[in-house]
């Protein structure tokens, strides 16, 4: 079984998610697509005050929710992305948003702008027409793509992605 992975970074409002969401529409009618979010914030919300899942997950207990399309796991321990693809078990390609430390081919998201800082953790860059880039000083092995071409980008996902 081949299961790959490949990560996307930037700043808040670059448009990671909507990238990523044109990604899996794109390629989910023929590969099994795994997307992992990271909330380095602590900020997201997974179920409603008060709802049993909630409840539940409050109590200290690790929580399944299980329906006939879907199952959510809300545990309280953190996991290593090994373990989370283990998980998943079989799957085609893992999209990974955020999580800079790991060692993952990465795609960084920018507008307006490029934030420099971005710059030795990533492989490749997505931009649209808003970045002049010749007012940077972008270092060669950085792959430079279309963001409105999500082709491209799968293209550059499919030469690139990491076996995990």
């Amino acid at each position: 079984m081949s299961r790959k992975a490949v990560a996307f970074t930037g700043p808040s409002g670059s448009g990671k998610t909507t990238l990523i969401e044109k990604i899996a529409q794109k390629l989910t009618p023929t590969r099994d697509i795994v997307i992992i979010k990271h909330d380095p914030s602590d900020k997201a919300k997974f179920d409603t005050e008060g709802k049993d899942s909630d409840r539940f997950f409050k109590s200290g207990a690790n929580v399944a929710v299980v329906s006939p399309t879907r199952t959510t796991l809300f545990t309280h321990q953190r996991r290593k992305i090994d373990q989370i693809a283990n998980m998943f078990g079989k799957f085609d390609l893992m999209l990974v948003e955020g999580l800079k430390t790991l060692p993952l081919p990465r795609i960084a998201i920018f507008r307006n702008k490029i934030d420099e800082e971005y710059l030795p953790v990533i492989d490749a860059m997505a931009i649209d027409e808003s970045i002049d880039i010749s007012k940077y000083d972008i270092p060669s092995k950085i792959d430079i793509i279309d963001l409105n071409d999500t082709d491209a980008i799968i293209n550059w996902i499919d030469k690139n992605s990491t076996e995990i």
